[in-house]
């Protein structure tokens, strides 16, 4: 069996069953980051992620700052998953030798800008060549903190929980589409918004604190949308043992990807459930908590969030009810870059 066929989790589960241990790390694999004791006031999060061309970018479709924003928004993410504040970045370059400077120099004022605008210091990494390969990759790996008791994590979701999600899901997707098939047609604003969602995605860093601020009893569970949210929803089931509905006419789906969708002839349920690179926080509250929430979040920052669904005994599995109250099973068609490989050509997520 190669790694293709076996697929991305199969194949981080396999690796990383009989780790080693150490009594100061609280949480290890299994969610958006892990989670690390160092006795002091606030735990430390630590995340990894990185960027392919070819993969993840091409030079094509994103400006080198656009690409430059976006390596370090998916790692800003991850600490947002888990109700924290980004402090330190590590940038790891992976360079072929005919790389333009100018291509470098564009994306480093992307991390920098990205950096500033969350208050993240970039102190270090490594650059090394790629030999004969035309391939760029940007390694990030980023330091947080959260306060004791107010991490968020997968795991913490109960039956009767109402299921929320910030913001609009499946506009990157819909973005993402229009590039790989351009149209002159597309409706303008339209394609501006979704495109600049998929190249420029917004980590929900600051929705993210005033969720863990409201505590664990109120906000039981929470991760971001990267592969998908029917990917992401399972992974939270799996993660707290239980099941889910998410009921379609809820979805919040943005003015620019039904443009899109209409345009199209695409159903835009199936970008805002099955489509990834979102990065919107997907999260579940106490029942009675939902306004709550909702104020606490809006007020704060002006991102809308939306109760989608409920969670569900885990024999229930995942469903999705439309407006009609026909049930189906969702099935989680979440990315996975191993599998995708050998299904897709290059760049195409």
């Amino acid at each position: 069996m190669n790694i293709g066929t076996l697929g991305e989790f199969e194949l981080i589960k396999r690796l990383t069953a009989h780790l080693p241990g150490r009594a100061d790390v609280l949480l290890g694999v299994g969610d958006d980051c892990a989670v690390l004791d160092l006795q002091s006031e606030a735990l430390l999060l630590t995340t990894c992620d990185s960027q392919v061309e070819g993969v993840h970018f091409t030079l094509q479709t994103s400006s080198p700052e656009q690409i430059g924003r976006k390596a370090l928004a998916i790692n800003l993410s991850d600490i947002a998953a888990m109700g924290g504040e980004p402090r330190y970045a590590l940038i790891s370059l992976i360079l072929p030798p005919a790389l333009p400077l100018s291509v470098l120099e564009g994306i480093y004022a992307g991390l920098r800008a990205e950096a500033t605008r969350f208050n993240t210091a970039l102190v270090g990494g490594n650059v090394a060549g790629t030999g004969q390969a035309a391939q760029l990759i940007i390694d990030i790996t980023l330091l947080g903190t959260v306060e004791r008791g107010h991490v968020l994590m997968r795991s913490g979701a109960q039956v009767g929980d109402i299921l929320f999600v910030t913001g609009t899901p499946g506009d990157s997707a819909a973005g993402f589409y229009t590039l790989l098939h351009p149209d002159p047609a597309y409706p303008a604003r339209a394609q501006e918004v979704v495109r600049q969602r998929h190249r420029t995605p917004n980590p929900r860093v600051h929705e993210g604190r005033i969720l863990s601020q409201l505590g664990t009893n109120v906000v039981t569970a929470m991760l971001d949308i990267s592969d998908g949210l029917s990917g992401d929803l399972e992974h939270l089931c799996t993660r707290s043992q239980v099941g889910a509905l998410i009921e379609a006419e809820r979805l919040p789906l943005s003015p620019a990807l039904r443009a899109i969708a209409a345009h199209t002839l695409r159903d835009p349920l199936d970008w805002a459930l099955h489509g990834g690179e979102d990065y919107e926080l997907l999260f579940t509250v106490a029942p009675g908590s939902e306004q709550l929430v909702s104020e606490a979040v809006q007020s704060a920052t002006g991102t809308p969030v939306t109760p989608i669904g409920v969670i569900l005994p885990a024999p229930d599995g995942m469903k999705v009810r439309y407006s009609n109250q026909r049930e189906e099973r969702l099935a989680s068609k979440s990315w996975d870059h191993l599998k995708a490989s050998l299904e897709r050509p290059a760049a195409e997520k």
